[in-house]
């Protein structure tokens, strides 16, 4: 009997000392939904007819260090392997191509978004979910679940962009 009064004093203990928490928190604690809603955007939208997003925009290169992308007509396959085997390690324990796991499905991604954006988000994730509409309605979809940065190089990012264009292509 005495250890049952012990384990409820040391429980009340417990939720009392939470419950006395920091009202007066930091700013960055005190994130919500609200910012990361996207305004409005003022350019022309795409809807992707396959999954009804709206407000994809082709024409959005994203943020970061790629500013323009001319990609070949022909899918370079040596690239592409290279890609697949970096998705593999670094990318799939939280991105499917098939289907929405931790992070979106990315089939149909070089369809849905220009070859900048994606390098961009690879590159920089950080930037992109707070600047980004994209990026930002991305991260809501994803219950908040934030892109880590795998510390990428641009030729390796290039390699993913060729991946998803040959699954594309394929599929």
């Amino acid at each position: 009997m005495k250890l049952i009064v012990k384990i409820a004093m040391a429980l009340a203990l417990v939720f009392s000392v939470m419950a006395c928490g920091n009202s007066e928190k930091d700013e960055k604690e005190n994130v919500s939904l609200d910012d990361y809603s996207s305004k409005p955007q003022e350019k022309k939208t795409e809807t992707n007819s396959a999954s009804g997003e709206a407000g994809d925009d082709l024409s959005n290169k994203g943020i970061g260090p790629i500013k323009s992308m001319d990609l070949p007509d022909n899918i370079d396959s040596e690239m592409a392997t290279h890609g697949a085997s970096i998705f593999k390690n670094m990318c799939s324990a939280c991105h499917k191509m098939d289907k929405k796991f931790v992070g979106p499905q990315l089939a149909g991604v070089s369809e849905r978004r220009s070859p900048e954006w994606i390098m961009n988000m690879i590159l920089n994730p950080e930037q992109m979910i707070k600047e980004d509409p994209i990026a930002k309605r991305l991260l809501i979809e994803s219950n908040m679940a934030v892109m880590a940065n795998q510390g990428l190089e641009e030729d390796e990012a290039r390699a993913l962009v060729e991946y998803f264009r040959q699954y594309d292509e394929q599929n």
